[in-house]
C-alpha cells in the first residue's frame, strides 16, 4: 500500500546517506582529471545494484539466517557511522576507487550505491512497505541523475559553503534516523520474536 509518509522517511534516509550534493566536489574534481562521467549510465547502474540488493539481499539474508531486525540493527551502526562522517567530516568507512570507467566506478559504485546505502535500503524493509522503499529510491536516482547531469549550475548556484551545510544538515538527519531505526528493533531482537 502506497504511503506518502513512509515514501518521504525512505527518500530522506537514501538521500542522505547517497549525499549526492556532498559528492558534487568528488565529481567536479574527477570531471577536471578528464574523467567522463555519464548521468544516465551511472544512476541506471546504481538502481540495478540497488534493486538487486534489495531482492537478493532478502535471500541471502535467509541463507545465512539473519532476520530484518537484526540486519536493520546492524545497518543502524552503519548509517550512525556515516552520519559521524558527515558530520565531523572524518571519514571512518574508505571508500576504495578504480581506475576503471568513472560512471560506473565510482560514480554508479560507491558514490551512488555504496555500501552504506545498500545496506540502508535493505535496513528500511523492517520499517516500510517494498514499494514505498521503491518509489523512495527512484526519486532520489532521478534527482541524482539531475544532479550529475547538471554539475556546473548546481555548483555556480549551491557554491562550497551551502553544499557544506547540506552535508551537516543531512548527517544529522540521517544520526536521528540511526537511532530510530536501532531503537525500534533492538527490541525485537533482543526479545527473539
Amino acid at each position: 500500500m502506497i504511503n506518502i509518509v513512509e515514501i518521504f522517511s525512505a527518500f530522506l534516509v537514501m538521500f542522505a546517506i547517497i549525499d549526492i550534493t556532498g559528492s558534487i566536489p568528488i565529481f567536479l574534481s574527477m570531471r577536471d582529471q578528464g574523467k567522463a562521467i555519464k548521468p544516465l549510465q551511472a544512476t541506471l547502474v546504481a538502481l540495478l545494484l540497488f534493486v538487486a540488493f534489495f531482492y537478493v539481499g532478502d535471500a541471502v539474508l535467509h541463507l545465512f539466517s539473519i532476520d530484518a531486525p537484526s540486519f536493520a540493527v546492524a545497518g543502524a551502526a552503519v548509517l550512525f557511522i556515516l552520519a559521524m562522517e558527515m558530520i565531523t567530516g572524518h571519514e571512518f568507512i574508505k571508500n576504495e576507487t578504480s581506475a576503471s570507467g568513472a560512471s560506473i566506478v565510482p560514480v554508479a559504485f560507491p558514490l551512488i550505491a555504496g555500501p552504506g546505502a545498500i545496506t540502508a535500503l535493505i535496513s528500511l524493509r523492517a520499517e516500510y512497505a517494498d514499494v514505498n522503499i521503491m518509489i523512495g529510491l527512484i526519486l532520489n536516482i532521478v534527482i541524482d541523475y539531475l544532479v550529475i547531469r547538471h554539475l556546473d549550475k548546481l555548483q555556480r548556484w549551491l557554491g562550497a559553503d551551502l553544499i557544506y551545510v547540506f552535508r551537516k544538515f543531512f548527517g544529522v538527519v540521517l544520526l536521528a534516523m540511526a537511532v530510530k531505526l536501532f531503537a525500534s528493533n533492538i527490541p525485537i531482537v533482543f526479545n527473539g520474536q
